[in-house]
């Protein structure tokens, strides 16, 4: 394989960031989260705050219309009047997306609807993590030793809709259907580490 693509989809608390950490440290390749942010920003000139503010998000305007497959692949002008609308932003975030998939430089971008951004490509293996209830309620306790569970409970349903909501605003699909991905991983199950390997043994089976 001389060039390839990781996209990590992953459920809150199920240490799918980590694991992207952790695959990209020993397959030597860089890995994309909030990097994209600054990414998009660059291209676009809009102010890196903006992306912040909408990552992975989807207004209340947007919420209230008919969406489905609202990706459409073009970017607004800058004198357009919708030019740092949510829509807008993650125009500009799927180009980076696009581009970084057509260098030469392997890597692994984990969310932002990546895994349908590069659905047309045969060098990207599609995974998603997940994990029990139970086992992300810990994970996230560890980061949150202040939260009660009942908070953390809230906290990591909250965080799963918007995801959910999200990718379904621009792709039109369910989120965690495993029909998305070419392989789906419990965290919970295998450990991080476990993950990595299996993701590590997955690759020449599905890219190409």
């Amino acid at each position: 394989m001389e060039h390839f693509i990781i996209t990590i989809a992953r459920e809150t608390g199920s240490g799918g960031r980590n694991i992207a950490a952790k695959l990209s440290e020993q397959l030597g390749i860089p890995f994309y989260d909030r990097d994209l942010l600054r990414l998009a920003s660059d291209v676009s000139g809009i102010n890196e705050v903006l992306f912040g503010e909408s990552d992975e998000h989807i207004g209340k305007l947007e919420m209230m219309t008919a969406a489905k497959n609202i990706y459409t692949g073009e970017v607004l002008p800058p004198d357009d009047d919708d030019f740092v609308s949510t829509k807008n932003l993650f125009e500009f975030q799927a180009k980076v997306i696009k581009e970084l998939a057509r260098s030469n430089v392997s890597c692994i971008i984990v969310g932002r609807c990546a895994d349908y951004l590069l659905s047309d490509r045969s060098d990207v293996l599609r995974v998603f993590i997940h994990s029990p209830l139970e086992t992300r309620k810990k994970n996230v306790a560890y980061y949150s030793l202040a939260w009660s569970e009942k908070e953390i409970a809230r906290y990591i349903a909250k965080e799963d809709k918007r995801r959910a909501e999200y990718y379904r605003y621009y792709t039109g699909n369910d989120w965690r259907d495993a029909a998305h991905f070419d392989i789906s991983l419990d965290s919970g199950l295998l450990g991080e580490g476990g993950c990595v390997e299996m993701i590590k043994k997955a690759l020449p089976l599905f890219v190409h």
